[in-house]
């Protein structure tokens, strides 16, 4: 699996943004990466030294869509929680 392909998108909420000051960062990652692969696409991409990966997967909710209001199975979320010893990531580049 390529690196680039791992790490989808940071995840932005309250909870995540207090993780930030303990050096925990919280990203949406590809539902078929392990937690080495995880910490190799963080440390190449990001300079930076992990200590730990925590991943969980998010069950995909039920929506209602259409005309007729039919349920609708959202696919399943993967996250990681990543722990930063050395460095930091930049999640909010100056432009």
């Amino acid at each position: 699996m390529k690196i680039n392909n791992i790490l989808k998108k940071p995840v932005i909420t309250e909870k995540s943004s207090q993780l930030l000051r303990t050096g925990i960062y919280v990203f949406e990652v590809d539902r078929s990466a392990n937690k080495h692969q995880i910490t190799e696409a963080v440390q190449n991409l990001f300079s930076v030294e992990v200590a730990d990966v925590k991943t969980f997967i998010r069950k995909g909710k039920i929506k209602k869509v259409g005309r007729r209001m039919q349920p609708k199975q959202l696919p399943d979320k993967k996250f990681a929680y990543i722990k930063v010893v050395k460095g930091s990531i930049d999640l909010f580049p100056k432009v």
